[in-house]
């Protein structure tokens, strides 16, 4: 894919900011801020637009991430059985205080989660 064709949006999402970039066979969406109730439906809607593409892999990088609530992790759990049956997604760690969420909540081995 040519850089003509490669797809960038950025959206403000209030307290969250979603960049959403298609990198050749892979597409990466980088949440920065807060993601919580009010940014969950817009992630959402992107994550599934993705998971339409023909992207052989989805990574989401939480590394600019500043807090994440209930909703947000309820998000990523659903993507990560979404797609189960071929491994297409992957969530970069993102700071402690973040990682730490997950910890808490006993998800990090039912995430598959990379270093950045």
């Amino acid at each position: 894919m040519s850089d003509c064709e490669r797809t960038e949006r950025a959206r403000n999402l209030g307290s969250l900011v979603l960049r959403s970039e298609r990198q050749g066979d892979s597409h990466v969406i980088a949440l920065i801020g807060e993601l919580d109730l009010d940014g969950a439906p817009r992630l959402e809607e992107e994550l599934l637009r993705v998971e339409a593409s023909d992207a052989t892999a989805i990574v989401v990088d939480l590394a600019k991430l500043e807090f994440i609530d209930s909703t947000g992790i309820r998000l990523l759990l659903m993507a990560a059985e979404r797609a189960q049956p071929n491994g297409r997604v992957t969530i970069l760690r993102g700071p402690k205080q973040v990682h730490r969420v997950f910890e808490l909540t006993n998800l990090v081995d039912r995430l598959p989660f990379a270093d950045a």
